[in-house]
């Protein structure tokens, strides 16, 4: 695990990324953004009240010297965030509406990343992930082609790292849904040195079975292979298909994944979930995540059950994917 993070760290050596943390007054927060500002490779900017955060810094024992605090009623370009983004809104907000707005921290952190103050955030830690995402899909939006931002995991045990998509956030995903999931997902493979080798999941392989949810998945195959040709990409596949080179060889001889699949796209949320968590727990697999993909900039949603090492290295992972 730690192999993947140092990786990921020499990407941000002379890039170091601004990350906002709108729950700035939280301890866990506070903390590893102190740990991140000593590094260097990531410029924490906590979103709260000065007073407050360094007391609470300072009944903690850390250090905010490298970090920025930013107060959302005392931020000099509050005018011009309310301007761009009612804007952004396209009617949807008046300029009263927008000054209320901003100063939820969210809001606040999401514009900054909007308007480039940031490169990306991580929020979540107290807030629920329809808080989290809302702002993001709401003022970065997805990027072109993209219809919905999905959510991934890695899953790493010693040397093997693999992608499983989309166990957080589409709970019932379309054939055009999937093949956006899948085609985002070997774009974050590559991001973690993963080459990608793509698998659209299912209870059948190739058409050992028929129904609906079957069709489903073989007609996104189709979409993320006309999109992109050149990705070795195949399905739909049961999991031992997909990751057992012997059934492989019985099941589908003729697919283009051999059994050495490592981006694993599950056909809705509900398989997703239960599937990462099984290799988790029984398995003994630390999940990376969820990763937020699709959109135009990085935004990633913490569990709120999350410890310090969890913030740090999220912010890692957001840092690294703005590079």
């Amino acid at each position: 695990m730690s192999d993947l993070y140092e990786m990921l760290k020499g990407r941000l050596k002379g890039n170091s990324r601004r990350i906002v943390f709108p729950e700035g007054s939280d301890e866990r927060i506070l903390q590893a953004a102190s740990k991140l500002g000593e590094e260097g490779l990531v410029q924490p900017v906590l979103v709260g009240l000065r007073d407050k955060l360094e007391q609470q810094a300072k009944k903690l024992n850390v250090s905010l010297a490298n970090v920025e605090i930013i107060d959302p009623n005392k931020y000099e370009a509050f005018d011009e965030m309310v301007a761009s983004f009612v804007e952004r809104r396209k009617g949807k907000a008046t300029e009263e509406a927008a000054r209320k707005m901003l100063l939820d921290e969210n809001y606040f952190g999401t514009m900054l990343v909007y308007m480039n103050k940031a490169d990306g955030l991580v929020s979540g830690a107290v807030h629920s992930t329809a808080d989290t995402v809302r702002p993001a899909l709401q003022i970065i939006k997805t990027k072109e082609g993209i219809k919905k931002t999905s959510g991934v995991f890695i899953m790493v045990r010693d040397e093997e790292k693999y992608v499983f998509a989309d166990c957080a956030i589409n709970i019932a995903p379309d054939s055009q849904d999937l093949a956006e999931i899948a085609l985002a997902s070997a774009d974050t493979a590559s991001l973690f040195n993963i080459d990608p080798r793509v698998a659209m999941l299912s209870f059948s392989t190739k058409g050992s079975a028929k129904s609906e949810e079957t069709d489903k998945v073989a007609e996104a195959v189709r979409i993320a292979k006309e999109q992109r040709p050149e990705l070795t990409l195949d399905g739909e596949f049961q999991f031992d298909a997909a990751f057992v080179p012997s059934v492989a060889e019985k099941k589908a001889p003729d697919a283009d994944i051999k059994g050495d699949a490592n981006v694993f796209v599950f056909p809705g949320l509900e398989a997703g979930n239960i599937g990462y968590k099984i290799a988790q727990r029984l398995g003994n697999f630390d999940a990376v995540g969820p990763i937020l993909q699709g959109l135009n900039k990085p935004v990633n949603d913490l569990s709120r059950g999350c410890n310090t090492d969890d913030v740090y290295k999220l912010a890692i992972i957001t840092a690294a994917q703005s590079v």
